[in-house]
This record gives C-alpha cells, structure tokens and sequence, in this order.
C-alpha cells in the first residue's frame, strides 16, 4: 500500500516545500488541492512553467484534485458547466505538464431537492463529465470521480448512482472512505471497477467529519485496507496527517 496526504493539510504552503516535506516524511503519494494559489489556471501561466520543472526533482506520485469550490458539472446554469468543464481541462493540463497520473473532481451537488431537478442534475453532469474525460484521454491522464457524503444534495451519494455516473462517463473512481461510511453499505464502494485511490478519514458515520483515522466509525481493519492501493489521507491537520500515516503502518504490518 502506497500512502500519502492531501495538501489540503498544508494549505498556502509554497509547493516546493511541501514536496520536501512529503519526501523527508516518507510519503510515496501526494494530492495537490487545485484551489487558491495553486488554481492551474495561475500556475499554467507562462511566467509558472520554469518554477514547475520542480516536480522533476522529487520522486513522488503526484495527483490532483480539480476545482469545485463554486464550480458544479450538474449545474443548472449552463455557464457553470462550461466553467467546470474549463477548470477541469485546465487541472488535466497542469497534471499532464508535471507528471501527475490521476485528477480527482466531484461529481456536482443540487440546490434544488426536487426529483426532476436531481435527475436533471444527473444528466447534466455526466454530459460535462464525459466530455472531460474524453479531454483526459487525449493529455493521458486518468479522470477520477469521487463519491459524495450520503445527503440528498450530493450526486454520486450511493454506490449505485456513483456506479451509474462512472459508467456512464467512462472515468475511474475516487473512493472517499469517509465519505462512504455515511453510507449503509460502505463496502459495496469496493466493488467498483476502476478505482483509481482512496481518500482517507473518518467520521461518526453520520456526517463528513474528516476525523482523523481511528477516531471515528470507519472501517480501517487490516481487511478493509488490503484493498488500498494508494491511499490519501485527506485531513485539515498536517500533525494529525503523520499521525494516521503511523496508524496506518501499524494497521497493514
């Protein structure tokens, strides 16, 4: 099991270090949250392209997770899917430009909680996302869906509609541990196909928490993580991210 952290925990970091840090702390995996300063559409400016040669001087997997605060491919305004869709292709770039092998991106949400207005929300992500995931095919990159906390207002909720919504697409799949354990059967999230890695954290199985692993009811039994293969501990704290990195090592030893 390759293990490694969200850079959500060391938000505003320079990129550089945060590379250094993940390297001197024995990470195999890091994910670059694509949000503030480290929006792809800044760093593929052409004044960047110089300083990303970095990434070639650090032997760690990278991924990327794409843009989604105010963004949403099942949105009912058509100039936020053409938005999304944008970003998305702009984080395909910048993965393709710095080696990354996977981009995670969330499947959308609804404001709305009407049957009609979801089911439209589904189609319409699916049409944003399948036209990504053509875009990824063409840069190389894998186009990752991830699963949402089980609240009506998320699409990609359940295990059959991420199922349905991966399928449809075409993309691989994120699975968000945590996410899932809100879920009654977190377990059938493990028999999606094409899982490209996990995110790690926990929670009291109610709501998205993002506890720090073994502090709240997931399951992280030797069992659950023989089917990591690459996991990312997504967690708000870099303290607590070192801290289930070594829980985690006792776990699979």
């Amino acid at each position: 099991m390759k293990i490694g952290f969200s850079s959500l925990s060391l938000f505003m970091t320079p990129l550089e270090e945060m590379l250094k840090i993940a390297i001197n702390d024995g990470f195999d995996l890091m994910e670059i949250l694509c949000e503030g300063p480290y929006l792809p559409r800044n760093l593929l400016k052409k004044e960047n392209k110089e300083y990303l040669e970095i990434f070639e001087s650090y032997d760690i997997e990278i991924m990327l997770h794409s843009p989604t605060i105010d963004l949403n491919p099942g949105s009912m305004n058509e100039g936020i899917r053409e938005e999304t869709k944008k970003q998305i292709k702009e984080a395909l770039d910048l993965a393709n430009l710095i080696g990354a092998v996977a981009i995670t991106t969330h499947p959308g949400m609804v404001h709305r909680i009407e049957e009609r207005i979801r089911n439209l929300a589904i189609d319409y992500s699916i049409e944003t996302l399948k036209n990504c995931e053509k875009y990824s095919e063409e840069v190389g990159v894998k186009l990752s869906i991830e699963n949402m906390p089980n609240n009506i207002k998320y699409l990609a909720n359940s295990p059959e509609e991420h199922r349905e919504i991966i399928n449809e697409v075409g993309s691989s799949a994120t699975i968000d541990w945590g996410h899932a354990n809100t879920c009654a059967k977190s377990e059938d999230f493990l028999k999606l196909s094409k899982i490209s890695y996990f995110h790690l954290n926990d929670n009291d199985g109610e709501k998205d928490q993002h506890l720090s692993l073994g502090e709240g009811m997931a399951d992280f039994s030797k069992k659950f993580l023989e089917n990591v293969d690459k996991g990312i501990i997504e967690l708000n704290s870099y303290g607590n991210v070192l801290k289930g990195k070594e829980f985690l090592l006792k776990k699979i030893s």
